[in-house]
C-alpha cells in the first residue's frame, strides 16, 4: 500500500498526505524571503516567530510532561538520563540548563550531583558549606514553562533550595557572565529558537575553558523503511494526540514540523563547531528520531 494512501487512513482530518507531502517540497525548493524564518513548513517574519513559539509554549505548558511520555512512550526520560550521563555532573558544578523550563534535566542534575556527594561523605566528610557552591540554573524564555517547573519542584520537595535556581530568559542573550558556567545543556529546544546561531555562540561564551556542551534535540531518521513509518506517526499520530489530550491539534503539528526543518545531525555538528567548540560528536538514539550532540570549550 503506497505511503500516501496510508496517510489519509491514519488522518482524521484526510488532509495530512496532501499538506505534509508538498509542504515538504515546497521547503526543500523555496528560498526564505529576506528577515524571514520558518515556524514549522510556514516562513514567518523574525518577530512573528517569537510570538508564535511562545503562544506554543503557553499552550502545551500544563501538559508537556504528559504529552512527551505519551509521544515518546516514556523514552524521553531515557534519553534525558542518557544525556546526563555524559555530562558527568560533580559537586561545586555551575551549570545551565536552557529551554528546561519543566525542570527535567536540571533534577536529573541535581540527584546525580548527590550521589557523587553522599559517595564522597562516605569516604571523607565535608564542611556543609561546600554543598552551596553547587548551582544548578534553568533557563526558560517561557513564564509558562517555567511554573509548571516550580510546581513540580515543590513536589519533589526542592522548593527554595539553593543550588536550584529559576531565570527567565532568552538563549540568544543570556543574562550570565563570560566564562561562567562548567556545563550546558539543552533538550528538545534550541530547534524554537529563532537565530541558532546565536544560541550556540552565547553557550560558548558561557561556558569556562574545558566546559562541555550538550544538546539532546529531534532529528533526522535515514533507515528506509522506518523513516516513513515514523513520518506516518508523526504528522498522523502526534497531533491527534495533541487534539485529545491536550485539546491543541495545531501546537503539535507545529513540533512535528520543526523538527523536520530543523538541520540535519553532520550539519548541526558543524554549526556547533562554527561556533567555536571542537571535539565535536553526535551519538544517535532510535534511529535517528533524536540525536545528541557534545562538544567542549577548549
Amino acid at each position: 500500500m503506497a505511503f500516501a494512501e496510508l496517510a489519509r487512513r491514519f488522518s482524521r482530518t484526510g488532509k495530512f498526505s496532501h499538506r505534509f507531502l508538498q509542504q515538504r517540497e515546497a521547503s526543500s525548493s523555496s528560498t526564505a524571503p529576506s528577515h524571514a524564518t520558518s515556524f514549522g513548513f510556514r516562513e514567518v517574519s523574525e518577530e512573528q516567530k517569537g510570538k508564535l513559539v511562545g503562544d506554543v509554549f503557553h499552550s502545551v505548558a500544563s501538559k508537556y510532561d504528559l504529552m512527551n511520555d505519551l509521544m515518546s512512550l516514556g523514552l524521553h526520560r531515557l534519553w534525558k538520563d542518557r544525556l546526563v550521563s555524559k555530562l558527568r555532573p560533580f559537586p561545586g558544578m555551575q551549570h545551565l540548563d536552557v529551554a528546561g523550563g519543566t525542570g527535567d534535566v536540571a533534577f536529573n542534575v541535581l540527584e546525580a550531583i548527590n550521589r557523587v556527594e553522599q559517595r564522597s561523605l562516605e569516604v571523607l566528610p565535608r564542611d556543609a558549606d561546600e554543598e552551596d557552591e553547587t548551582r544548578v540554573y534553568v533557563c526558560d524564555i517561557n513564564p509558562s514553562m517555567l511554573e509548571v517547573g516550580k510546581q513540580r519542584a515543590k513536589k519533589r520537595g526542592l522548593e527554595g533550595l539553593p543550588s536550584l535556581r529559576w531565570v527567565e530568559g532568552n538563549a540568544e542573550q543570556l543574562e550570565f557572565k563570560d566564562e561562567s558556567m562548567d556545563g550546558y545543556t539543552i533538550a528538545f529546544g534550541i530547534r524554537n529558537v529563532t537565530h541558532i546561531d546565536k544560541a550556540l555562540k552565547e553557550a560558548y561564551r558561557v561556558l569556562k575553558k574545558g566546559g562541555r556542551f550538550l544538546c539532546l534535540e529531534l532529528s533526522h531518521v535515514s533507515m528506509p523503511g522506518f523513516k516513513q513509518i515514523y513520518d506516518l506517526y508523526s504528522f498522523a499520530v502526534i497531533p491527534a494526540i495533541g487534539q485529545y489530550v491536550a485539546k491543541d491539534r495545531e501546537s503539535y503539528q507545529y513540533l512535528v514540523e520543526s523538527a523536520r526543518k530543523f538541520p540535519p545531525q553532520e550539519r548541526f555538528a558543524a554549526m556547533i563547531a562554527e561556533a567555536g567548540f571542537q571535539d565535536v560528536q553526535y551519538e544517535n538514539l532510535v534511529g535517528g528520531v533524536v540525536a545528541i550532540h557534545s562538544a567542549f570549550k577548549l
